[in-house]
């Protein structure tokens, strides 16, 4: 399955990426690799753990260590990363 990321959210994970390498210097690879692995468990669609999120159509997924949300919309041909969201900020996303 294709996994696509809207531009919004392409620009929150370079931010979170960036803040996290520069606050987080023991493990600063450790966001860029949970994304990688979720996108790419995502792209198998293998019995993912995908909650609901506050609208219908959208699901999330937590990257459990970084604790971010990914929004995600579950489609025929793809999976589209429609936001990445800290699991801190007290409410998630505008959708």
């Amino acid at each position: 399955m294709k996994v696509e990321l809207s531009a919004e959210a392409q620009a929150q994970v370079d931010r979170i990426d960036e803040w996290w390498r520069e606050n987080r210097l023991a493990v600063p690879e450790l966001f860029a690799e949970e994304l990688e692995a979720a996108l790419s468990t995502l792209a198998e669609m293998s019995a993912v753990a995908v909650h609901y999120a506050p609208k219908p159509i959208v699901r999330r997924l937590l990257l459990r260590r970084s604790h971010h949300h990914l929004y995600i919309i579950d489609e025929a041909e793809r999976v589209y990363v429609i936001a990445v969201w800290s699991a801190y900020r007290g409410r998630g996303p505008r959708l």
